[in-house]
């Protein structure tokens, strides 16, 4: 069955007919098959790195932290190709993506590891960006953020069917080589590579050139939130399940349960969070998120019980969500061909404070403990309530932003 017939069953299906076309359902399936193929390498990643290469605990937050500095210079990397269409630089992003990590699998040392996850994380943060250009690009704007919940949610489906595999893998068979797992995952994401080729190369054209680099004063909002958003990021995410481990002493078992059902979370949240930042705008649904996560990180600085922290964890991780209104902001904002190196500026200058903070963060856990992190972490989202308040719509993209999702 062809591509257009698939997404006309799917349009007759769904109700939609504006929404729905073969090249949103193309970027779905690469999606999957990038997610799946990373689902099954984060779930070995830990015991890979300890286990077979021997690293210390130190060692693996300096992978890490190193692993992460070409999300810093994204905006170079970007400008450099930018002459290439977007469907050609994403499936290029993708491709050393898989085979970067399928190289780490063929190392034996902490530098050569370094290497590789270097060149797996230039393909990933190349390719950050460009899936949400891809996907603007498929739909009218109205949809933008039905769009990017849909593309959230099937990762998240991915993701789910990538780390169940690994475990049932692993319970039949505990002697499988890790080393296996990172071949296995890296050419589910070369998959995804290939299926992103058979995009049309106008997909995400323009008829104006893109400029290489763009930093303009009129995006100064968006520049200070997307600061905002990489500063609270990794403590959220790494600091949450850290602390309900180091406090409550949590079995690995119970910390897996509680990331799953995190994701099955999202997974149905997704989509309707995305339709939500098309009919409310985004200075509503940001400005709520961001209130609602302030009360979550307060209820982690005051309260004790493993429970309750476990749930308020779940929400924590659905409420980030809401953060794709950041991008779906730009792209009503945005000349089309200012979207791809706007979105790039914004993942460099969110990487600066997503690696500083929780280098910053580890100093002072010994003086101010967990609960003076999260309460530090309340007071930055806190801070940015105003900026997304300040958030206006040119007068024809504020009225698309409030029209229903159909």
């Amino acid at each position: 069955m062809s591509r257009t017939a698939v997404a006309a069953r799917l349009k007759g299906a769904f109700g939609n007919s504006e929404f729905w076309s073969a090249q949103l359902i193309l970027l779905a399936a690469s999606g999957f098959a990038v997610a799946f193929g990373e689902g099954i390498i984060n779930s070995a990643r830990a015991n890979f790195f300890v286990d077979v290469i021997g690293l210390s605990g130190s060692q693996v937050l300096w992978l890490e932290g190193l692993r992460e500095i070409p999300g810093i210079l994204l905006i170079v990397i970007a400008a450099m190709l930018m002459y290439l269409p977007a469907t050609t630089r994403a499936a290029v992003a993708i491709l050393i993506m898989g085979v970067g990590f399928m190289l780490e699998a063929a190392t034996n040392s902490f530098w050569g590891l370094v290497a590789m996850a270097v060149v797996a994380s230039t393909g990933a943060h190349v390719w950050m960006p460009l899936q949400n250009v891809l996907g603007f690009a498929a739909v009218p704007k109205r949809y933008s953020g039905r769009a990017l919940g849909m593309l959230q949610s099937v990762a998240a489906l991915a993701s789910i069917v990538g780390m169940g595999a690994i475990g049932l893998v692993s319970a039949l068979n505990s002697s499988t080589s890790l080393r296996l797992y990172f071949i296995i995952g890296g050419a589910f994401i070369v998959v995804g590579a290939v299926l992103l080729l058979k995009l049309p190369r106008t997909l995400g054209a323009t008829a104006e050139r893109s400029p290489r680099v763009v930093l303009k004063a009129r995006y100064w909002l968006y520049y200070v939130l997307t600061f905002f958003e990489g500063s609270r990021k990794q403590v959220l995410h790494t600091f949450g399940t850290l602390y309900l481990v180091d406090q409550f002493k949590l079995p690995v078992w119970q910390i897996s349960t509680l990331l799953v059902l995190s994701s099955v979370v999202n997974l149905a949240a997704s989509p309707v969070m995305g339709a939500l930042v098309d009919r409310l705008g985004e200075r509503k649904t940001l400005s709520g998120s961001y209130a609602a996560l302030v009360v979550c990180c307060g209820a982690f600085a005051v309260f004790d019980q493993p429970l309750l922290l476990m749930s308020i964890f779940v929400v924590m991780r659905m409420l980030v969500l809401l953060g794709m209104g950041l991008n779906t902001y730009v792209n009503r904002v945005a000349p089309r061909q200012e979207l791809d190196p706007t979105l790039s500026a914004g993942i460099s200058i969110n990487h600066v404070t997503s690696v500083g903070m929780p280098i910053v963060a580890g100093l002072l856990l010994p003086l101010i403990g967990y609960q003076g992190v999260f309460a530090g972490t309340a007071l930055l989202i806190l801070l940015s309530i105003p900026f997304t308040l300040a958030i206006r719509m040119p007068a024809g993209e504020a009225q698309v932003a409030a029209a229903p999702a159909e």
